[in-house]
């Protein structure tokens, strides 16, 4: 038995109940959690807008200590630190054969997966991962080895919003050096696109967000301008970029509103990438005429376009050479029973990763 964050109705405040495990089967792994961060998909899935079985336990942004591996688990051992993937491929699909892991077939659609038991009933967990746990089992393809010289519990963020915000411009939008970026929405993913783009070279990165209160994590994420977001965002960006716009814009949101704040901001010829994930019933309006005009792209990114296997190892290169600062992104550090304060900040917009402390995960 182990303590875990447990949301039992949608709405419902997070509570720290002792749950039962499942055995670790042949192809599983059991991982002690170090951290776990706390993204906007985790409160998505407790208010609603994206569709869990309850009850489950959030979190899917974790890193941690191989505790057990069943018998056909190869690549780690126990003792190894890994990165926990919420998206691990089946490597066998037609996307995967097209080199396109994050498209799965196997994980798409997939909001929680029934792993243990709450009270003697079953319990689900969220992405396959259940992150907000003192322990988790999980299948072994689910763990990344962790080189050395990352600091363990700031690896946690490696697996979603650096994946996600630093893929987006990397695999995605493929910015180049020299070109301009503006970044909507500075929450721990935006934060990461902007963290993304300074490792792209961008020329200029022009971040936006309602809260004034963003700029300096912007600015120390590498923002060279921060504007409010308000109803004259577009019109104030092209004026940052010599009346043209932004070569690339991302929307970190999630909403018809930025979407289209966004796309408005970029030049002629740019690219505008919707990073957030939003609601199904808002809809984003362009007409057939600037669709030719402007001769933008309108693209979305999943996951970065990641492979955690393939880019995991090369996030932390960047970050033991110093080129990748994680330590940026953490505004808060709590315990498992601060939970639903960090959601709390979160639809407040305040601050960008809270990180939950579980184990003793500094190194």
């Amino acid at each position: 038995m182990v303590k875990a964050v447990v949301v039992r109705e949608q709405g419902g405040r997070p509570e720290v109940c002792d749950i039962v495990l499942p055995p670790v089967g042949p192809g599983d792994v059991r991982v002690r959690i170090a951290a776990a961060g706390v993204c906007h998909s985790d409160l998505s899935m407790v208010d609603g807008t994206l569709r869990p079985q309850y009850p489950f336990v959030p979190g899917h942004e974790a890193s941690g200590v191989v505790a057990e591996v069943g018998s056909e688990v190869a690549h780690v051992r126990p003792g190894d630190r890994v990165v926990l993937n919420w998206a691990a491929a089946c490597r066998e699909c037609w996307f995967c054969r097209a080199g396109e892991p994050w498209l799965c077939s196997a994980i798409e659609g997939v909001t929680t997966v029934p792993r243990g038991e709450l009270d003697g009933a079953p319990l689900n967990v969220l992405l396959g991962v259940g992150g907000f746990a003192e322990e988790t089992v999980l299948p072994g393809r689910s763990v990344v080895p962790l080189p050395d010289g990352v600091p363990l519990d700031l690896a946690a963020l490696m697996g979603c919003a650096v994946l996600t915000g630093v893929g987006a411009v990397r695999n995605t939008a493929k910015v180049r050096k020299g070109q301009s970026v503006f970044v909507l929405g500075l929450g721990g993913i935006g934060l990461c696109v902007v963290l993304g783009a300074k490792l792209a070279g961008a020329g200029q990165i022009v971040a936006a967000d309602l809260s004034p209160e963003k700029e300096a994590l912007a600015r120390a994420a590498g923002a060279t301008d921060f504007l409010v977001s308000d109803d004259k965002l577009a019109k104030n960006v092209r004026g940052l970029t010599e009346g043209r716009g932004a070569d690339y814009a991302f929307e970190c949101v999630g909403a018809a509103t930025t979407i289209r704040a966004a796309w408005s901001s970029v030049r002629r010829g740019g690219h505008c990438t919707v990073v957030g994930v939003g609601r199904k019933d808002q809809q984003v309006v362009l007409s057939p005429l600037e669709i030719f005009h402007f001769a933008r792209t309108l693209t979305s990114t999943v996951y970065g376009a990641s492979d955690p296997d393939r880019d995991i190892p090369v996030l932390a290169d960047e970050v033991v050479s110093g080129a990748l600062d994680l330590e940026t992104l953490v505004t808060h550090r709590i315990s498992l029973g601060e939970v639903g304060e960090a959601f709390d900040r979160m639809r407040r917009g305040e601050g960008a990763r809270s990180l939950v402390r579980i184990g003793g995960g500094g190194q």
